[in-house]
């Protein structure tokens, strides 16, 4: 895997959010949602969890947020990288290595998340595309991921 892979989530809302995985500092996590993703997990699910201000969350094949692909667990991987407006993190129950399939977004700088969740990618287009994702625990007509896929980047 080189640096140039992006995880790409067509969303409902009109457009592309481009991510740029990060294997540098989570390589389990970037190995898992690359597989998820090119093995369709993703297409068709919601974000099941909308909070303006903070983070959209979705990868919740139920839309419920209380379940995970049949994977295992992932041991937590995490890192300095700050949870700063665009970074791709994985959600996870109180155990720090419960991480499985669910992610969010954070859409507001959120430096209490650091060193506690795994930073695996970073958004490089589209955040206009998830900022306009239905709010809501969860939305009443949630907001989903169309088609997700992990592609090198064009040079």
């Amino acid at each position: 895997m080189t640096d140039a892979d992006r995880l790409t989530l067509q969303l409902s809302t009109g457009g592309d959010v481009v991510i740029k995985l990060r294997p540098d500092l989570a390589p389990g996590h970037v190995e898992r949602i690359t597989e998820l993703a090119n093995s369709g997990f993703y297409d068709g699910v919601v974000f099941h969890r909308v909070i303006p201000g903070f983070m959209a969350q979705g990868g919740d094949p139920t839309g419920t947020g209380f379940h995970g692909s049949d994977k295992p667990n992932l041991k937590a991987e995490f890192s300095d990288e700050s949870h700063r407006r665009g970074v791709a993190s994985m959600a996870r129950a109180q155990n720090p290595d419960s991480a499985n399939s669910q992610f969010f977004i954070v859409t507001d700088d959120s430096p209490f998340l650091d060193r506690q969740y795994t930073v695996w990618g970073e958004v490089e287009s589209g955040m206009e595309y998830v900022d306009a994702l239905p709010v809501g625990e969860p939305p009443r007509e949630p907001g989903k991921i169309v088609k997700a896929s992990v592609g090198k980047a064009a040079a």
